[in-house]
């Protein structure tokens, strides 16, 4: 018999990865509202905000009419629409429509055809995030498989700040004490003002309260022998 050199449910298993990975960039699409959420700087042109092989995460969804000047954008440049740019806006130049100029931070001051005009039809997504040095990747890898890890890294920070912040809130509160229909461990010492429930044994050592019942012996005197031989069992002291 031939031995079988793919393992069963091997193509499975390969489709069930791909429809997964596509899933995956179709929602990060979805999210940020635009076709490649993810971006590598490749200049020194905005240094040092940002370094070259910074990966930024774009927000398509940030219209261009609510970008402030000292936002920073990403948008193809406008001489040929060749190249995407990222930098910061210097100026609103008219409103009617839409136009900014922009500058590089390193830069000494706007290039013409590369950071103005800047209208709808250039602009891509405003910069929300930016993380050093994970550009790297997209040596080695290329798209989509790159962005995935990227988008895992950006989701693995995400939980672990939002995370911490519960952790540090729940580490601040301190248990106030036992509710009223929480019950008594078995070692645990009644306080001194706290009732005994009815069900509850009392203690070798404890005394019978002044309106406390006798148990089977009550009534009796004491000159009589009568004890009260029939208590429950004594608990294990505190």
């Amino acid at each position: 018999m031939a031995s079988r050199w793919i393992p069963r449910g091997f193509a499975r298993d390969v489709v069930i990865v791909v429809i997964g990975l596509a899933a995956a960039w179709l929602s990060l699409q979805a999210a940020f509202g635009t076709q490649n959420p993810f971006y590598v700087v490749s200049s020194g042109s905005m240094v040092p905000e940002l370094e070259v092989f910074d990966i930024l995460v774009v927000n398509g969804n940030t219209g261009l009419e609510e970008v402030e000047i000292g936002d920073i954008i990403v948008f193809d440049r406008p001489s040929d629409r060749e190249r995407v740019i990222v930098h910061r806006v210097v100026a609103i130049v008219d409103d009617d429509p839409r136009t900014l100029r922009t500058r590089g931070d390193a830069n000494p001051s706007s290039i013409p055809g590369t950071d103005f005009p800047i209208t709808a039809d250039e602009y891509i997504g405003q910069v929300v995030y930016a993380i050093p040095h994970v550009g790297y990747i997209t040596r080695i890898l290329t798209p989509p498989v790159n962005y995935i890890i990227i988008a895992i890294i950006v989701g693995v920070m995400v939980f672990r700040h939002v995370y911490g912040k519960r952790e540090r809130a729940g580490g601040g509160e301190e248990e106030a004490g036992r509710g009223a229909d929480e019950p008594r461990g078995a070692d645990e010492p009644r306080g001194a003002d706290e009732p005994r429930g009815a069900d509850e044994p009392r203690g070798a050592d404890e005394p019978r309260g002044a309106d406390e019942p006798r148990g089977s012996g009550a009534g009796r005197s004491p000159r009589r022998g009568a004890t009260e031989s029939a208590q429950a069992p004594q608990r294990k002291p505190a």
